[in-house]
């Protein structure tokens, strides 16, 4: 039996990758961060399935004795301050986590266990202001806030490590990919739960940002697949996941709407513009500057063609289905009090 160790196991994607590893046999441990009350946050129906280890990735002594209580065969660091509005507001923190966090986790399976194989898990905002399109493995990186230069950092000391001494370590460059568990403080969640909120007459308006930005957008379900064939390979090596598909905000708004049974109509232009509720004529989208980035990503578009021959990877769920997931899922949790 195989023994897997995630940090940031709580989150969106480290519960899937935990449900995925618990239906392959593995032994999951994950690390999770001590707090005043106990938040098992995605793993709360996973809790009596996985090991539970208090740790903090600013916290070498910590991570090592994780390695050795998990023993990991496999180790995909997860955990990161993955907000990138925020790492405007807490830029030396964001590094601390995303930066030098995947040193001291590489630091550890060194010492510890250096024949464990490591998946980090990179961004495509290293992109930033993006040099080519679509961007693949070879496109030069030009990150635009603090959250993506940190993770940079965690994508190059990860192929560093590889180099220079021999770790199975692998980057997957994955592109935004929400879910039904994306946390509430990104905007997709935002516009899902107000779109179902609406509709149910909770909530009169939403305001969001740049409505044009473009993002190359999938599940999260599909994308972890990706990682863990990343770490089944003979060779290490980095890949682009992605869906070689890019839509904007305002299409992400459409389809939410819809699925809730509101048909959005667009009046004004820039930060003047906002989405009226066809039916009624109220207004359901407002744009608020205050939303929009200091430094703005305008356009995101991966092409996974790499990790498609090398890996045998596909993405099952389409973008149209994504947004429908999102918006029912919130509108049971919103129908049943939560």
């Amino acid at each position: 039996m195989k023994h897997a160790l995630i940090t940031g196991i709580t989150g969106q994607d480290g519960s899937y990758l935990a449900e995925l590893l618990l239906e392959k046999g593995y032994e999951v441990y994950g690390i999770w961060r001590r707090k005043a009350t106990v938040d098992y946050g995605n793993i709360e129906h996973l809790k009596d399935k996985v090991h539970l280890i208090y740790a903090d990735m600013t916290d070498p002594i910590s991570l090592m004795s994780a390695m050795r209580i998990s023993q990991a065969d496999e180790v995909y660091n997860l955990a990161a301050q993955s907000f990138v509005a925020t790492s405007w507001d807490t830029p030396i923190g964001t590094a601390e986590i995303d930066a030098l966090g995947v040193t001291n986790m590489l630091e550890a399976i060194r010492n510890v266990k250096p024949e464990a194989r490591f998946y980090q898990a990179s961004t495509s905002e290293m992109f930033g202001l993006v040099q080519e399109m679509p961007q693949t493995e070879r496109t030069p990186f030009y990150p635009r806030s603090p959250y993506g230069v940190a993770k940079l950092y965690g994508h190059w000391i990860t192929k560093n490590y590889r180099e220079s001494y021999g770790l199975f370590a692998c980057s997957g460059i994955l592109f935004n990919h929400e879910s039904e568990r994306r946390g509430i403080e990104f905007v997709t969640r935002k516009i899902s739960r107000a779109a179902a909120a609406i509709s149910l007459g909770k909530q009169e308006f939403v305001e969001l940002g740049n409505m044009d930005s473009k993002r190359d957008w999938g599940h999260s379900k599909d994308y972890v697949r990706a990682m863990w064939l990343m770490l089944q390979q003979d060779t290490p090596d980095d890949y682009v996941i992605a869906t070689n598909e890019t839509r904007t905000v305002r299409e992400f708004v459409e389809i939410a709407f819809r699925t809730a049974g509101i048909e959005v109509e667009w009046q004004g232009t820039g930060i003047d513009e906002v989405g009226i509720d066809k039916a009624t004529g109220k207004t359901v989208v407002k744009v608020n500057k205050k939303f929009f980035r200091p430094a703005e990503v305008d356009v995101l578009l991966g092409n996974p063609a790499k990790a498609e021959k090398q890996l045998g990877w596909t993405r099952e769920i389409s973008f149209a289905e994504l947004v429908e997931r999102m918006v029912k899922n919130d509108l049971a949790l919103l129908q049943a009090g939560k």
